[in-house]
This record gives C-alpha cells, sequence and structure tokens, in this order.
C-alpha cells in the first residue's frame, strides 16, 4: 500500500509545537494564526491515525507516538535542509536558506522533483505521480525559483536532471523514507505493525540465509511486508543510497563502496568449480588450472568478486584465460547449461546445495580455500532502522551462523 507523505508546511508546525510546547509560541516563531497551526496538527494526526499531543495546563507535550514522529521529521527536515544549503551555498545566504527557504518549499514541488529526475521526461513523470502535466511543471519550475538554480534541461533524449536537482532528490527520497518510518514505527505502538522491509538481494544470499529468514520472521511478525530486489550490484547501490532499499545482503566490496554506507560480515564460503554430475573432471584426480582451461565457462560479469576469482586461477597458473565464455548471474541459466553441457562455473556451493542434493551438478576437486568471500550486510551509514527491522536484521545475524 502506497503510503501519503504529509505535507512538508504541516510537519515544521509539528515540530515547532513540540520543541517549544506550545501552540500560542509557535504561533509567534513561525508567523502562522493558531487556528492554522491546531488545524496542521488535526490533519497529521487524523492522516496518522494516531494522537502526538497531550494538552496539558503548562503546555503541549508528545505523546509516545509524538515522541516517535518528531525524531523522524526531524531527521527528514534534516536531510532537506542540508541539500538545499548545499545546492544554493554560493548564490543565497545561508541564514535565508536556513530560516525562510525550506519553509517555502512543498511536499507537491518536492514529489514532482524526484518524479521528473527519475523518468527524465515531465510527460512520463505526471502519468507515474497521476496528475496532469502543467502541475509537474509549475511544480518543478516554482522550485526552481524557490532556489534560484536550474534543475531540469533540455537534451536530444528529454529532460536532464541537474547536478542540484539530483542532489535534492536523493535527499527528499531519504526524508521520504525516514517520514515512512516513523509511520511504521507508529503502526507498531498501536500492535498494527504493517510496515514493509526492501531488500537488495545478490544471488548467494537469496539461497542461502534470505529465505530461512524470511520465513522465520514471518512466524513472528505475520503482517509485516518483505520485498526483495534483484539486479546488478552497481542497481542495488544506487537504491540503497536513495532511501528505496532499506539493506543490501551479498557479496561484500573491499574498498567500502561509499562513504555513505557501512558493511557487516555475516559469513566468509569459499568458491567452487561445480560441473554436471558426470563431468569428465569428475574421475581425474590432482586437477590443474591447465585441465580446467581446457573446458568453456559460465562466469558472471567483471567487476564482480567471483568474476575476479575466477581470472585469479588462471593469472597465479601464468595461463591465458579460457575461451568460450558465456557471462550470466542467472542461476536458472547456469544451472541448465551446466547440466547440458561439459561447462564449468565458479560459485559457492551453499548457492546449488539443493542441485548437489538430487546429484545434477558435484563439486570438482579443485583447491580455492583461498577464495573465501566475505558474504553480509550493506546499509546506510545515517539509517536508524525500527524495531521491526532491527528484528529482522538479528535473525539474519542468528542463521548465517549456520553457515559460518
Amino acid at each position: 500500500m502506497e503510503i501519503a507523505i504529509p505535507n512538508l508546511r504541516h510537519l515544521r508546525v509539528f515540530l515547532a509545537v513540540a520543541e517549544l510546547k506550545s501552540i500560542t509560541r509557535a504561533s509567534e516563531t513561525i508567523f502562522l494564526s493558531q487556528p492554522a497551526i491546531t488545524q496542521a496538527i488535526a490533519k497529521l494526526e487524523g492522516l496518522l491515525a494516531a494522537t502526538l499531543f497531550e494538552r496539558h495546563s503548562d503546555g503541549m507535550y508528545p505523546t509516545p507516538s509524538g515522541e516517535v514522529w518528531q525524531k523522524r521529521v526531524s531527521r527528514a527536515i534534516h536531510h532537506i535542509q542540508n541539500a538545499t544549503l548545499e545546492i544554493v551555498k554560493d548564490n543565497t545566504p545561508k541564514e535565508r536558506v536556513q530560516k525562510n527557504l525550506v519553509a517555502l518549499i512543498s511536499t507537491t514541488q518536492l514529489r514532482a522533483l524526484i518524479a521528473v529526475s527519475e523518468a527524465q521526461n515531465f510527460s512520463i513523470a505526471s502519468r507515474n505521480l497521476a496528475v496532469s502535466q502543467s502541475s509537474v511543471h509549475r511544480a518543478a519550475r516554482d522550485l526552481e525559483r524557490l532556489l534560484g538554480v536550474v534543475l531540469f534541461e533540455k537534451n536530444s533524449l528529454g529532460t536532464n536532471a541537474t547536478k542540484a536537482a539530483q542532489t535534492l532528490a536523493k535527499a527528499t527520497k531519504l526524508a521520504f523514507s525516514e517520514l515512512r518510518q516513523g509511520i511504521y514505527e507508529i503502526n507498531a505502538l498501536q500492535f498494527k505493525d504493517v510496515s514493509t522491509i526492501t531488500i537488495g538481494s545478490m544471488p548467494l544470499a537469496r539461497m542461502t540465509i534470505l529465505p530461512k529468514s524470511i520465513l522465520q520472521f514471518n512466524e513472528r511478525h505475520p503482517d509485516v511486508n518483505i520485498n526483495v530486489t534483484e539486479g546488478p550490484y552497481a542497481d542495488l547501490l544506487h537504491h540503497l543510497r536513495q532511501g528505496d532499499i532499506d539493506i543490501i545482503l551479498g557479496a561484500l566490496r573491499h574498498p567500502t563502496p561509499a562513504e555513505d554506507v557501512v558493511q557487516e560480515e555475516l559469513w566468509a564460503p569459499p568458491l567452487s568449480v561445480v560441473a554436471r554430475k558426470d563431468h569428465p573432471l569428475m574421475s581425474k584426480k590432482h586437477i590443474s588450472a591447465e585441465d580446467l582451461a581446457k573446458f568453456a565457462w559460465v562466469v558472471p560479469a567483471k567487476g564482480t568478486p567471483t568474476r575476479q576469482a575466477f581470472e585469479d586461477i588462471f593469472k597465479d597458473a601464468g595461463m591465458a584465460l579460457p575461451t568460450r565464455l558465456v557471462e550470466s548471474s542467472s542461476q536458472i541459466l547456469i544451472r541448465e547449461l551446466l547440466i547440458e553441457s561439459d561447462r564449468l562455473t565458479l560459485i559457492s556451493a551453499h548457492q546449488v546445495e539443493r542441485e548437489i542434493n538430487i546429484e545434477l551438478l558435484n563439486v570438482i576437486d579443485f583447491p580455492l580455500e583461498h577464495t573465501r568471500r566475505p558474504i553480509g550486510l550493506c546499509v546506510r551509514k545515517s539509517w536508524l532502522p525500527t524495531v521491526t527491522q532491527s528484528h529482522f536484521l538479528s535473525l539474519l545475524r542468528e542463521i548465517s551462523e549456520h553457515f559460518r
């Protein structure tokens, strides 16, 4: 279910009341009438289906739901403020950005920014938002005028998002992610946790700890949705850093691929040379790199840890790489190519454990203990998981212990 992102101005009103403990003082600080502030709070409470403040004679104090919301809204606004300051720091005085400019930006403008940045086309963006193209144009151009910078430029392929647009779009997506996290936490406080955990998963994790973790987790949290996204590592990393994905689970990269992410090793399985059960090499003892080079291979794409390990086998032996390579990360395609031919592949035996158990595939006796590669988690450095997400992380760590 799509979660509605609240009005940015209502969020600023909420923060003012939470910090000042008074509608009157908030009214004087943000220059908004008391009835307007009361209405903004009421709309937020209606959207969240939760009471955010307790009214006392000495002021207004956040409820447990209000405290959760204050933490998440503060983090969300912080993302947007920092990005806005970065964009206009050369053109606008710092004080204006912090105190006035962010207060003028609307959620509608930010949603248009994200949609156009991702679609690179105003027409497609308008369809994705289910609003008129003129509305998207107006929101985007109004935002450009507020910031005093160009956000979109036309090119031969459509509309190009400038560096400023990309910076603010990324920050906005992270801000919206914080707000969704807050909504999930408030729902959990009311015993109606229907949150979603989004995972970017690489092949080995999909065949080992992830299925077991999902099954055990759903026994304890039956109403929580798990969204598993597959794709090249570079794409998953991009979506993680943008807030679209909560966790990447798979082979870790060294050095750490970006300054705003952190990695955690769970276990480090070795790679194996795998072939069909009756492959000619199955009966041979003391297999060498020269023996492996005589056969065609199925290998992952360049730049992956497994591809590097494959190339190192022959480089260390002072040999040229085998020819007749098929590049693929598809588990199904790899399995079928191995079963129907004498091709070899380099893979963790855990990934083909089922095929080995039913005697479709087998491991070639070639020592590769030195190819142990760390498998684990990659998350945003600034990510603050919900209690539910923390439970899932704990379960991943617990189950990975069985694979060590």
